[in-house]
């Protein structure tokens, strides 16, 4: 074999990213790229992948992602080496990369490195510190993300391969994350894919039932698309316009979302087809809207101009709905060139067409939402207050206001006027005294609408926001700052406050400290909780610099350590709890707030078990109450401000369920089945064979043929309730079955 034959064997494994590269227009240093590439599988050689590829094939899928994307040579090489330094048998190193291909390949497989998993499903303060982990690398570089987002789209294309639970998890924080972040970064391209993959496995049923829909309404109106290209195109060309004309059907996910969260039937979607006119100039966008507004009737309220008012995301484009000449409602989506590059590759675009989106300072501009989460992250009091933030500031829809002189600005859905207020400078927000939307006075938590024009009130001789406001902001921004004015100005009042809060939860002891314990207790808590003394903890206290819940957990803790009260004797709100209500389990495998062996009981309302995400609830005289977190109440109370302090983060212990003797929990199960005689005995049959035992059964009539079955059972956790479900349901004339309350 020649030497050139063995090179052409050396390096076939990316020709077909070799050729993408020689396709471009684009300089690339080549010989670097084949030299990461043969590092990359040397070091992952012996090495396969779940589906018995070698190893080798993921990295060389994520680089022909990224090189698609039209990113740099360091990054594609990133993309070859983003694996190495954690997951191969013959280790290398950052420096070693370093050494070998350059300061920015080694700083961009660093930044990979260090945000391996980002988990939004389990242990939160660990999900955090990944999350940190991932905003701090994106704003060294963000092609640290981009390249991230490449790998995830890959590891969902051959996610199949993977057992269930991994394939469930995977794909949530998929859906939680990854699609908000390229939705955010105005990767149109990658989002839809990512959120289409994760739907598939998060809900295959509802997926497979819109896919079938979509087929079904493309089948009965075939040629739609191509009749009505055919017909706009023809009336462009006669006004001279050149242009691209692009025909879509509506992408699963967006479909399934619209009528979920609108309740909307598959049919009242109008907007699933939609042509797209790609245009030279964007005077020419605003002439084929003409064009289209006078070739068909539009639907009102259905027009949105994202030109001159562009997303947060960079997105620009005019859309319209209207009706078609066969009576079919469609969108149209109008814009420039440049701005379809930004639309399909959001910042990205910058490397792949550098006048897509204009200068670094530009670029940065956009990007500012990243250093805004991240002080979020910095102010923040707890984990819980972080992913509200991350969830309100950078994952929902946006609100666009204008400010008299008509500047723009972009706030999360169901922001208030004093976030409005903070938004435009931190002065503005501190001196607010009142607010007008579109010239007439509104109160200052008034939620303005898309398109109000808001003026603030201010005075000079203002005192400042208030205490309250904390309670009404819903943005992270405009809630550190208010915390970082009383911190500023109000320390003597906030350690008055502080202190009487302490003494507060100090006198709910039956056994009260004395002045020598006090001081040693309320010490010791500051110190465990990061505080220099304990006037940085009341002034903490008083601005709402530090959770609620953590000063309640060491207050407990040293309490226990200093007084040792009886423990009959010495009950306290939190840990009161009537034993008529608690299951006898101790602490039930619950660990609250970080804490091992708090006693609890669990809400008959929705019956936790091992497996389920729970959350802690400190009732008034019962104890800890533990809820699924997606349980109704759980969810109405948590929206509730006045309960805020009152909700613990909870957890289960996963050592309590490892060993032979597992606890046993109560689980409800309704029944909805055909009457038949034999069904009762089918159901006790069926549990008997299981093993699973039966606490208490009930019917009740549902119609004359159809009857309600309510079961109590013994349950391990949620894998073997799975496990009774799928027993339960091939029982002959049972229709469905949910899960109850007792």
């Amino acid at each position: 074999m020649t030497a050139a034959q063995t090179g052409e064997k050396a390096f076939a494994g990316i020709e077909p990213l070799l050729a993408m590269i020689r396709a471009s227009e684009k300089h690339y240093d080549v010989e670097k790229l084949e030299r990461a590439y043969l590092y990359a599988k040397s070091l992952h050689e012996g090495q396969f992948r779940v589906s018995g590829e070698p190893y080798i094939s993921h990295p060389v899928a994520v680089a022909e992602i990224v090189a698609s994307l039209g990113l740099d040579t360091d990054s594609i090489c990133a993309a070859f080496l983003h694996d190495t330094v954690e997951d191969c048998p013959e280790k290398t190193s950052v420096e070693i990369i370093r050494n070998r291909f350059g300061e920015d390949v080694a700083m961009l497989v660093d930044g990979l490195t260090k945000m391996k998993a980002i988990n939004v499903e389990d242990k939160e303060e660990a999900n955090i510190e990944n999350i940190r982990k991932m905003l701090l690398a994106m704003s060294k570089d963000i092609r640290v993300i981009f390249i991230k987002l490449c790998d995830r789209l890959h590891n969902m294309r051959t996610l199949g391969v993977k057992p269930e639970a991994k394939r469930r998890a995977t794909a949530l924080e998929t859906m939680h994350v990854y699609a908000p972040l390229a939705h955010r970064l105005g990767m149109q391209r990658i989002k839809q894919e990512l959120e289409n993959l994760a739907l598939s496995y998060l809900d295959p049923i509802g997926y497979a039932e819109v896919s079938n829909d979509i087929e079904r309404k493309y089948g009965q109106n075939q040629n739609f698309i191509e009749n009505t290209r055919a017909y706009v195109a023809e009336k462009l060309e006669e006004y001279g316009i050149h242009f691209t004309l692009e025909g879509r059907v509506k992408t699963v996910y967006s479909i399934y979302r619209k009528m979920f969260n609108q309740n909307k039937s598959f049919d009242e979607i109008y907007d699933f087809y939609a042509i797209r006119i790609i245009v030279n100039t964007e005077l020419e966008c605003y002439t084929a809207l003409g064009i289209i507004h006078e070739l068909f009737k539009s639907i009102p309220g259905r027009f949105k101009d994202y030109i001159s008012t562009p997303k947060p995301n960079m997105y620009q484009s005019l859309h319209t709905t209207v009706i078609g000449r066969d009576g079919i409602p469609f969108e149209v989506q109008i814009r420039t060139r440049e701005m379809h590059q930004v639309a399909e590759f959001g910042i990205a675009a910058h490397w792949k067409y550098k006048s897509g989106v204009g200068s670094k300072e530009e670029i940065d501009k956009k990007l500012a939402w990243i250093s805004k989460l991240i002080d979020a992250e910095n102010s923040a009091t707890d984990t819980e207050d972080f992913m509200q933030a991350l969830k309100i500031d950078i994952f929902s829809d946006e609100t666009f206001v204008f400010t008299p002189k008509g500047d723009v600005i972009a706030l999360p859905q169901n922001s208030t006027l004093i976030d409005f207020a903070y938004a435009i400078h931190s002065q503005i927000g501190n001196r607010m005294v009142g607010a007008k939307i579109n010239g007439m006075i509104a109160p200052i938590d008034r939620v303005p609408q898309t398109g109000d024009i808001v003026e603030i009130l201010t005075s000079s001789a203002s005192k400042g926001p208030s205490r309250d406001w904390l309670k009404i902001v819903k943005t992270s921004e405009a809630r550190a700052k208010i915390r970082q004015w009383f911190k500023k100005e109000k320390r003597p009042e906030n350690i008055k406050i502080g202190q009487a809060e302490v003494e507060r939860l100090l006198s709910k002891y039956r056994v009260k400290p004395n002045e020598a314990q006090t001081e040693e207790i309320v010490s010791a808590a500051a110190h465990k909780l990061g505080m220099a003394d304990v006037e940085d903890l009341y002034n903490s206290i008083g601005y709402g610099g530090v959770a609620m819940t953590k000063v309640t957990t060491k207050l407990r803790q040293e309490y226990e350590r200093v007084v040792k009260p009886d423990e009959n004797a010495v009950v306290t709100e939190t840990d009161q709890i009537q034993t008529g209500h608690l299951k006898k389990r101790g602490t039930g495998g619950i660990i609250v707030d970080g804490e091992y062996g708090c006693e609890v009981k669990f809400a008959r309302c929705c019956n936790p078990l091992p497996g389920d995400d729970v959350i802690g609830f400190v009732t008034k005289g019962f104890g800890i109450s533990i809820h699924k977190k997606d349980c109704p109440n759980a969810v109405a109370g948590m929206s509730k401000p006045e309960q805020a302090d009152r909700w613990l983060r909870a957890e289960w212990d996963v050592e309590e369920f490892t060993g032979a003797a597992k606890p046993m929990y109560e689980v409800g199960l309704q029944i909805y089945a055909e009457n038949d005689i034999r069904l009762l005995s089918n159901i006790t049959t069926a549990l008997a064979d299981m093993k699973v035992t039966l606490l208490g059964i009930n019917t009740k009539k549902r119609t004359e043929t159809d009857i309600i079955i309510l079961l109590t059972v013994g349950c391990k956790n949620i894998d073997h309730y799975n496990s009774i479900l799928s027993r339960l349901r091939s029982v002959p004339h049972v229709e469905r079955i949910e899960r109850g309350s007792m």
